[in-house]
């Protein structure tokens, strides 16, 4: 039980790590987090963040030990801009039958750009 909530916070502090020493591309504003919220217990994790450029990722992930599962059942969503400006949402969920995800296009424009 111990090695899964080791696990949750070392996943948790590689998705929350920011690189502050990245420079930012030319001409682009550099990118803020504006929403993060996380917690972890000894029955899993929760965590969600977004960012100013429209980043965003949400999942929880709880322990389960019964007849019909052993292990982290987790689900959750992402959602980004593409360098060719498609908007990308992804939903999944992964358990005991493996990673799941569902991928969802959008055309929209980037938060902050010029719009016609």
């Amino acid at each position: 039980m111990m090695k899964i909530t080791l696990f949750a916070l070392a996943t948790l502090a590689l998705v929350c790590a920011v690189p502050q020493d990245q420079p930012a591309a030319a001409g682009a504003a550099p990118v803020a987090i504006v929403k993060q919220d996380s917690e972890v217990n000894i029955n899993g994790y929760n965590f969600d963040f977004e960012t100013s450029d429209g980043t965003a990722r949400q999942e929880q992930g709880e322990y389960k030990n019964d007849t019909d599962q052993q292990g982290l059942a987790v689900k959750g969503s992402y959602k980004y801009v593409a360098p060719d400006g498609q908007h990308i949402s992804v939903t999944f969920v992964a358990d005991k039958n493996g990673y799941q995800p569902t991928q969802h296009l959008f055309n929209e424009p980037a938060p902050g750009a010029a719009q016609p």
